[in-house]
């Protein structure tokens, strides 16, 4: 390939909504072009990069035993209707009618197609078990896109989707994509973690989310530096503290804090840890008629220590909130907490509430909590004395670095993260709302176990360079940079010989199937070098009249701080070494 004949289009300067390093890069190299609201071209250069990681992403699935196809982007709301997810999803799936005003949804994930053609095709067990995927793209109605490629509502997706005959053979097909996913990220060569994760809206049980490490992340990820325990802030458990709770050493008061509505501002008055104090989160759960209407609430209050935070995920799994919860109205906690927020705590309340002590909060002693009056607050609150036990005691709260890791080998620690990856075993969470069977070897129809994984194509490259870039540019990993090696000649126009030795070494890497682009515009050194670096081909030659003559070359790769003469012999093979290193 010749530059000439490309279609390389770099700018000075990003957009000025461009927020991250790689939305920013990415503008700025040429490789996207903003069309609307988290929509984007993916221009020449940005589209080498997604075709390599396509082609990485499907040899891998090819090897793992998964079998391609394509599903429509456009998908009739009736499969949408039988699973549930067509008002379940919410407002991020874009329901469109067509002429004929039926209705229709543009995909944002295919559970419902695939499971249509597995109950259409799949019979026998002995048609079992059977992994079909394809590489398409989706739309997701996000509510504030952002970030570029990394949350745009539409973007490329690998998505998988595993048949089995049952849940211990299901678990097997997710153990081999599960090592699929680990190979295909090995090979993109960026620094990931696979970690514990919740399912979230696709469902299931078993999940877990592949996250590149960096920075600018979206997401929490929490490990164990001592082990392999990682997962994701909505998945890692908090475990109970050790030990007994303390005796009370304090008498219970009500003291004034004139002003003071916040856990921090309570603490810095009355001169206390703010792990001493405990915050109030108030919740309701909706009892429904026949007709959809709500019949009855109950209101919950939650507990957690002031220097902790609410983790919704965990809470949706508390008996009694897990058919869904809301925060409860200011009328409703004026009725049964005689107050209004930033006072509220357990004693003293006008009437009952479900209680629920997250496990810190269950073996403390002497806390400070609201005392349902404005401008005052309990101090010296004890369990057993001053209050009855919690009846209900579970883990409600994120993780904090340092508390002990739920595999007992340490404690743990946090980091930022940009998911990449995510593989469910979905069980029957699709195929009995749809009524997907097969026949057993008795001839009984059974439901078929489902798994799902998926990639996020367009915004792997995103996450890459997130990871891999300064203040020169985007630094690409070799396989899947839009180019391996860039020759950058001087003077081109204007010597035969560095013309000759240009396409000589063009010619003889492209016989050697390196991915090679030879620079032949005739653009100034700073230009030419300063394109490159902004793009981030991994590999550079420069060849020159001067270096011609003294019988070298030099060359550089992008994370040197040098170049390196190579005798002009001798170039290819060193340059195939590293390529091969």
């Amino acid at each position: 390939m010749k530059a000439s004949r490309f279609f390389i289009s770099t700018l000075k300067e990003a957009p000025a909504d461009a927020e991250v390093a790689s939305h920013r890069l990415m503008m700025r190299a040429g490789m996207i072009k903003k069309l609307g609201t988290g929509i984007y071209t993916y221009m020449p250069m940005g589209l080498r990069v997604i075709r390599k990681v396509e082609a990485i992403v499907r040899e891998e699935m090819n090897r793992a035993g998964a079998v391609e196809l394509t599903m429509p982007v456009v998908q009739p709301a009736e499969l949408w209707e039988e699973s549930g997810r067509f008002q379940g999803y919410g407002p991020e799936l874009l329901r469109i009618k067509d002429r004929h005003e039926r209705s229709f949804v543009v995909q944002p994930t295919s559970e419902e197609v695939v499971t249509d053609i597995a109950r259409q095709e799949i019979r026998s067990y002995k048609q079992l078990p059977r992994n079909l995927y394809q590489i398409q793209t989706k739309f997701r109605d996000e509510r504030r896109p952002r970030f570029g490629l990394m949350r745009g509502r539409e973007f490329i997706m690998k998505d998988a989707y595993s048949f089995d005959r049952d849940l211990e053979s299901a678990k097997a097909s997710y153990k081999i994509m599960a090592d699929a996913y680990r190979r295909i990220f090995d090979r993109f060569g960026l620094r990931y973690r696979a970690v514990a994760a919740d399912s979230g809206a696709i469902g299931g049980d078993v999940s877990q989310e592949f996250q590149v490490i960096a920075a600018t992340g979206e997401d929490a990820i929490v490990y164990c530096p001592e082990s392999d325990y990682a997962a994701n802030m909505e998945k890692a458990e908090a475990l109970a503290p050790a030990g007994a709770r303390p005796v009370p050493t304090q008498a219970l008061a009500k003291t004034p804090t004139p002003g003071k509505a916040t856990c921090e501002e309570v603490a810095e008055l009355l001169g206390v840890p703010l792990s001493t104090t405990v915050k109030s989160l108030v919740l309701a759960t909706d009892k429904l008629g026949a007709d959809g209407q709500v019949e009855s609430s109950q209101v919950w209050l939650l507990l957690v220590r002031g220097d902790h935070d609410m983790n919704e995920i965990k809470v949706s799994k508390v008996p009694g909130l897990d058919q869904g919860f809301r925060f409860a109205t200011n009328a409703e906690i004026d009725e049964h907490f005689g107050c209004q927020p930033g006072y509220l705590g357990p004693l003293g309340l006008k009437r009952p509430v479900k209680l629920v002590a997250d496990r810190e909060v269950a073996v403390m002693a002497d806390w400070i909590t609201g005392a349902n009056e404005i401008d005052f607050h309990m101090t010296g609150v004890n369990w057993g004395r001053d209050l009855p036990e919690p009846e209900l005691v579970a883990d409600l709260r994120n993780v904090v670095a340092g508390d002990l890791s739920p595999d007992g080998k340490g404690v743990l620690a946090i980091e930022r993260g940009i998911e990449i990856g995510h593989v469910f075993v979905l069980g029957t969470k699709y195929s009995k709302p749809m009524n997907a069977t097969f026949l057993d070897e008795a001839g009984k129809p059974q439901f078929l176990e489902m798994g799902c994984y998926g990639i996020g194509i367009t915004r792997l490259p995103a996450a890459a360079i997130e990871q891999n870039n300064d203040e020169r540019g985007i630094i690409w990993p070799d396989a899947i940079a839009p180019f391996t090696v860039v020759l950058c000649p001087i003077g081109m126009d204007r010597s035969a010989d560095v013309r000759e030795a240009a396409e000589a070494l063009h010619g003889e890497l492209l016989a050697a199937g390196v991915d090679v682009l030879l620079d032949d515009r005739g653009e100034r050194p700073g230009a030419m070098f300063a394109d490159w670096e902004l793009i981030g081909v991994p590999h550079r030659v420069v060849i020159s009249d001067r270096g011609i003559k003294e019988g070298q070359l030099e060359y550089q790769h992008r994370r040197d701080t040098a170049a390196t003469k190579v005798p002009v012999a001798e170039v290819a093979a060193f340059i195939k070494g590293k390529l091969a290193a």
